[in-house]
Order: C-alpha cells, then sequence, then structure tokens
C-alpha cells in the first residue's frame, strides 16, 4: 500500500511538472489568447538559407556568437568617421543614406524552439525559394525595372511613402533595416497590425470572408480566426505594385493573387511564434513556409512621418535628369537599404 501510494505521488509529481512547462498564454476579457503589446521582428536571419551554411537549418551557439560578432564589428567599422584627407568625397559619390546610429536590423539570429535558425524559410528543406522559371523572370524583370529613374511611378513604394520597405507591414512579415516594431490590438471582431515602419496598419476581420468582387486593396485582404491559442490569418488580393517585396537579404516576388496563411502563437509571456505559408503556382513550383519569433519590446512607436520629411524621391529624380541631360549613368544609393 505505501508503494503504491508512493507511486502515485510520483505520477501526480510529474503531471504536475509537465503542465508547468506548457505556457498558457492570457486571455482578453472576450475569451480569446491575448497577443496584445508590442514585438519586434529584427533579426539577423535571412528569408533565404546562404550558401556557407550547406543546407543546415540549425547552427550551434559557438557559430550563432561568431556570425554574430562578425556583423557587429562591421557595423561599428561603419560608424567610424571617415577620414576627410583620404576619403573626401566627390559630387555624386554614394555617401549612403544612414549612420549606424539610425540602423536597427537586428542583433541576434532568430531562436525557434530553442534553435538558432540560418534562415526565415524552413519548407523547403533548403531553405530557398521555389520559383518556377516564369517567376525566377518575373522576379529579375522587377528588379531590373527599380534601376529605372523614369518617373515616381517605378520607383519602391517605400521609396514613394506609400507602404513600408520590404515586406515589413505583411504578409508576411519580414525584417527591414529599422523600424521593426508592430503593435498588436485585439477586439472581438478585428485584429490590427500595426508596423512602425510607415505606419502600416493591416487590419484583419475575424471571422469573415474576402470581399466580392476583390478590390486589391495595399496590404491585401485579410480574414482571421482562432484555433485554439493561435490566431490564423488568410490573407490574398494584393495590390499589383506589392508584388516585388525587397528590403536587405529578403527579397521575393509574388501575384496579386497569392494567399498568405499565417499563424500567431503566444510561446512564452515575452515571445510569440510567427509562421507563414506562401501559395502563388503563378511564381513558385510548391508552396513555401517560414517561422520567426516575434519578440516583446519595451520600446514606445513613434510617429513615422514619411511623406511630411520626404525629400529623397524628389532628389533622386532631379539627380536622373542630371545624369540623362549629362548623358552619364545614374546610380543612386540602393533603395532597399531605405
Amino acid at each position: 500500500m505505501r508503494r503504491l501510494l508512493a507511486s502515485l505521488l510520483f505520477l501526480l509529481s510529474l503531471a504536475s511538472l509537465a503542465a508547468e512547462s506548457v505556457y498558457l498564454p492570457p486571455k482578453t476579457e472576450f475569451g480569446v489568447p491575448d497577443l496584445q503589446g508590442i514585438w519586434s521582428i529584427a533579426t539577423q536571419t535571412n528569408l533565404e538559407r546562404a550558401s556557407r551554411f550547406q543546407d543546415q537549418l540549425v547552427i550551434s551557439e559557438e557559430e550563432a556568437l561568431r556570425i554574430e560578432a562578425m556583423f557587429q564589428a562591421g557595423m561599428e567599422a561603419s560608424n567610424r568617421p571617415s577620414d576627410p584627407d583620404r576619403e573626401a568625397p566627390t559630387a555624386g559619390q554614394n555617401v549612403g543614406g544612414y549612420n549606424t546610429f539610425w540602423m536597427d536590423p537586428g542583433n541576434r539570429l532568430a531562436t525557434v524552439d530553442g534553435e538558432i535558425r540560418t534562415s526565415i524559410i524552413v519548407d523547403p528543406p533548403d531553405g530557398q525559394l521555389p520559383y518556377n522559371d516564369q517567376g525566377r523572370i518575373n522576379f529579375e524583370e522587377a528588379m531590373d525595372r527599380r534601376n529605372t529613374y523614369d518617373g515616381p511611378e517605378v520607383r519602391p513604394i517605400g521609396e514613394r511613402c506609400v507602404i513600408g520597405f520590404g515586406s515589413s507591414p505583411g504578409p508576411p512579415k519580414l525584417p527591414v533595416l529599422y523600424n521593426n516594431l508592430t503593435q498588436i490590438v485585439q477586439t472581438e471582431n478585428y485584429v490590427v497590425l500595426m508596423a512602425e515602419m510607415v505606419h502600416d496598419a493591416r487590419i484583419v476581420r475575424l471571422g469573415g470572408e474576402f470581399q466580392d468582387p476583390p478590390m486589391n486593396p495595399w496590404l491585401g485582404d485579410s480574414i482571421g480566426y482562432y484555433e485554439g491559442d493561435t490566431l490564423v490569418v488568410e490573407t490574398t488580393n494584393f495590390h499589383p505594385q506589392q508584388n516585388l517585396r525587397s528590403s536587405l537579404d529578403h527579397r521575393f516576388y509574388a501575384s496579386s493573387e497569392m494567399k498568405v496563411i499565417e499563424s500567431f502563437t503566444r510561446v512564452a509571456e515575452d515571445s510569440i511564434l510567427y509562421q507563414f505559408t506562401v501559395e502563388d503556382s503563378e511564381n513558385y513550383s510548391q508552396p513555401w513556409s517560414g517561422e520567426l519569433p516575434l519578440n516583446l519590446s519595451d520600446d514606445f512607436i513613434y510617429e513615422y512621418a514619411c511623406h511630411e520629411g520626404n525629400y529623397a524621391l524628389s532628389g533622386i529624380l532631379a539627380g536622373a535628369r542630371r545624369a540623362d541631360f549629362e548623358g552619364v549613368e545614374y546610380a543612386p544609393t540602393d533603395p532597399d537599404r531605405q
């Protein structure tokens, strides 16, 4: 009897430990998982996996520290004052857009389930975008158009202050050079995902259906629902000018009919697991998926007054017209550097 009682107590203690190891997210007043707060998607992990990782999705902490230290050294080197005697800029020389003070792309590689990741893409297993032949052509042609300066319509939409650079507002949400914060606000009928970059607010209708006929708004048409403790968001019908997403090392091309399925699962008090799948048979041979953490931030989101201070676009076009007049090739700062 005593041995049986001891066994029961042991099993109860195991059950208690197991229960303690499972994170139970807080609930909103209307009974759904509470995802509200300000979260950062900044990370050094790229969308696609670099060839140096030899198809390894996960690396050791030692390797990660080495990579992160190299990045930090590069940031510090770029922040050193220039030597006017050796590096005196000449008119038209590319002097860059920002010094290091303004850059905040993230200092660490992404960690998911305790694993340090080498790419945001997890499927296909090689970490590469599975373009079909036409998709590769579409991507390359779109990148070439970024190097033309005939007018504001051909310039990137972030450069024009229409929506954020790259894919910072999503979907899918990907990091950019700075302003990687997203504020999540929930009501019974809507979820708002407000990206700090160009203050893009994506409004998700809960329990709704896609607009019919489609209107192709900026950021697409998003509907959502809860599956247990996970918020699932489906988005399609994107604006045609949003086909190319390009910032830093996060670049992809997709059609307006692309469908993105996102999931937001709070896995700890300070972390949301963000997962997504992109379906677009026009440009890809298969759906592709990625994941990265959204880390709770104690920073504030400030107003992004983009149009109010946007002298870059007029300056770029004026420089291009001057280059046309002088018959020289015009090569301004890479727009991906924001």
